[in-house]
């Protein structure tokens, strides 16, 4: 592929202080280095804020499970929705990165998902088949970071509901899991330059064949 759109969603408030946010930069520019005509589309959604999926955007989303269309009360609602959705549509690359809080992702990120994942725009429920995924043919990587949490580490160092919660979620909306990178363990002490770079390193392989 020549030229395509990356969507690369940002999690993290630290801005260019954030682990997860250094190695996504660091995919999306080897990525763009292998693609001049790509377009990057940044996503900070600390610095866009989404709109609120509230009673309105609810009773827009079960008119349209229902088969109908939004009332007009809640048009608008559904149109913030529906073009938040679509800004992942219009992606055929998306570089999810995302620290650890809590074992799971920033409450940013899930609102975001719970924003875009709606009937129509990412997926579909057929009562005899069950769900499908309608953002098919479009590749994925989550960049994690943890400053305590490292797999293999006893539960008292923290548990991952992180990247399992991530690539279920790009399965079930049909986007396929190119890789993960993680970078655990980022509390500063003599190791973490090298585990940066190697974090850093794998990123970039995974932009060669992404």
């Amino acid at each position: 592929m020549t030229s395509s759109r990356v969507l690369q969603v940002l999690s993290s408030p630290r801005r260019g202080d954030s682990e997860s946010g250094r190695v996504a930069d660091a995919l999306v520019e080897r990525y763009a280095e292998m693609h001049p005509g790509a377009e990057v589309d940044r996503l900070d959604l600390w610095a866009e804020p989404l709109p609120a999926f509230d009673g309105t955007a609810v009773t827009a989303k079960m008119a349209v499970i229902g088969g109908g269309r939004p009332p007009s009360e809640a048009r608008a609602a559904w149109d913030a929705v529906e073009a938040a959705a679509r800004r992942l549509l219009a992606a055929d690359r998306v570089v999810l990165a995302a620290p650890v809080w809590n074992g799971g992702v920033p409450w940013v990120l899930k609102h975001w998902i719970d924003t875009v994942t709606q009937p129509g725009l990412l997926f579909r429920f057929d009562p005899d088949s069950g769900y499908h995924g309608l953002a098919r043919g479009r590749r994925a990587v989550v960049v994690a970071a943890s400053s305590v949490y490292a797999h293999g580490r006893p539960p008292a160092f923290g548990r991952d509901f992180h990247l399992s919660y991530l690539t279920d979620w790009l399965t079930f909306v049909g986007i396929d899991v190119h890789a993960t990178v993680p970078l655990w363990r980022t509390r500063p002490d003599d190791t973490l330059a090298a585990r940066r770079a190697d974090a850093i390193a794998a990123a970039r392989r995974a932009a060669e064949l992404f």
